[in-house]
């Protein structure tokens, strides 16, 4: 892995590809967190006296759209980055070839939304060449894109010789090689969320790897139903419930203990202001449906991960987005913290695990928050994200 640390990039015009795919509310940008996690690899190729291009994307375009222009991020990334930075009105032309060939050591430069060429999602290998001329040297710091293979995230490395793994990448491969490789153990793995079918890749990986399992939320119900249990209105993938069996058999010859929950907290309705009652898991009431992990779950898992050194978290055990139903992941999350207090690696990865640390204000309280859902998700799968191996190739 060879990193920005290993190289002085002074005089050196370095193309980044950053993740600034931020959310936006009327014009606003509602969460930096992303433009922050770029800043330190930023600022270590300015401290050298190189200049900075950054490449990044907004939402899903179909050409260009105004909403999606850089332009509605760059008031937000001068913030966060405490200086002056350049916009170019394109990825690569006229604009963007002009501001590039005249930046001064330290200087800025955002280009326009590279996703509004199609030539980017399609890998273009022209596109990527082009893009590659505007810069002298190469880092990616983008691990939410890491599993893409498109033109600025895997195809423009093939021209470079000097491409490098930003901080934030680095961060990223380290905390997931922690927890997927050289763990200290007892390791456990939470897999939470809605369903099970999503997660099977992870856990047939993880099984191999991992000391103890925690499964909760939503997929939980299909194992109980697998193991004879009625789980009234529940959400279950009955498809997918000899799998389940297949999940605990391949998970006993590995001598791998699966914590399913023992009880929850169970609604009428989906609603926030639906009146609740605890079942026991394998015995929920015919007319209801599983909301939150029940109390004595949640003893049971707190002993769980308490005594576990190396933990992953990834998914909610309870629908966290009704004020009435997030005490089990807010639970979970005090847990973690607690356990990372006294030492223990934590990593929390996905959409939903990342909204929840965040919405109860203890991202902090984690060893590694991971940026990217999508990429977190194939990494844990066992796979080689292609934007990575195309550093190291």
């Amino acid at each position: 892995m060879r990193t920005i640390d290993q190289f002085n990039f002074c005089n050196q015009k370095v193309i980044i590809r950053v993740d600034f795919n931020v959310p936006i509310d009327k014009n606003t940008v509602t969460d930096t967190s992303r433009i922050e996690a770029a800043k330190q690899t930023i600022d270590k190729i300015c401290s050298d006296g190189g200049s900075c291009i950054l490449v990044s994307h907004l939402g899903r375009p179909n050409g260009f759209q105004d909403e999606l222009s850089m332009k509605k991020i760059i008031d937000s990334v001068e913030k966060v980055l405490d200086k002056k930075v350049l916009l170019s009105n394109d990825v690569i032309g006229e604009d963007s070839i002009l501001k590039a060939s005249s930046l001064k050591p330290r200087e800025v430069l955002l280009l326009e939304n590279v996703r509004f060429h199609k030539e980017e999602t399609e890998g273009d290998l022209n596109f990527a060449k082009q893009l590659s001329q505007l810069g002298d040297c190469y880092v990616n710091d983008a691990f939410g894109t890491a599993h893409r293979a498109h033109a600025s995230t895997t195809i423009i490395s093939k021209f470079f010789t000097n491409k490098f793994f930003g901080k934030l990448l680095e961060k990223e491969v380290l905390a997931i090689k922690k927890v997927m490789s050289s763990g200290q153990k007892p390791v456990l793995a939470i897999l939470g969320g809605a369903k099970i079918s999503s997660k099977i890749p992870i856990l047939k990986n993880i099984i191999k790897i991992v000391d103890d399992i925690i499964i909760g939320g939503g997929m939980s119900f299909t194992f109980s139903k697998a193991l004879g249990g009625n789980i009234g209105k529940s959400i279950c993938e009955d498809s997918m419930i000899d799998i389940c069996r297949d999940i605990l058999k391949s998970a006993e010859k590995n001598n791998v203990k699966i914590h399913l929950p023992l009880d929850a907290i169970c609604s009428l309705d989906f609603d926030n202001n639906s009146s609740s009652e605890v079942f026991d898991i394998m015995n929920i009431g015919d007319d209801y449906q599983g909301m939150d992990a029940g109390p004595n779950t949640l003893k049971s898992f707190e002993k769980v991960i308490l005594k576990s050194k190396t933990i992953l978290w990834n998914g909610p055990v309870g629908v966290f987005e009704f004020p009435n139903f997030s005490n089990g992941t807010k639970a979970l999350g005090k847990y973690i913290s607690e356990s990372t207090d006294k030492g223990a690696f934590s990593l929390v990865g996905g959409g939903d695990s990342v909204a929840a640390v965040k919405a109860f204000g203890i991202q902090n309280n984690m060893s590694y928050v991971s940026t990217g859902g999508g990429a977190m998700l194939e990494s844990l799968e066992g796979k080689t994200l292609p934007g990575i191996n195309a550093l190291l190739s």
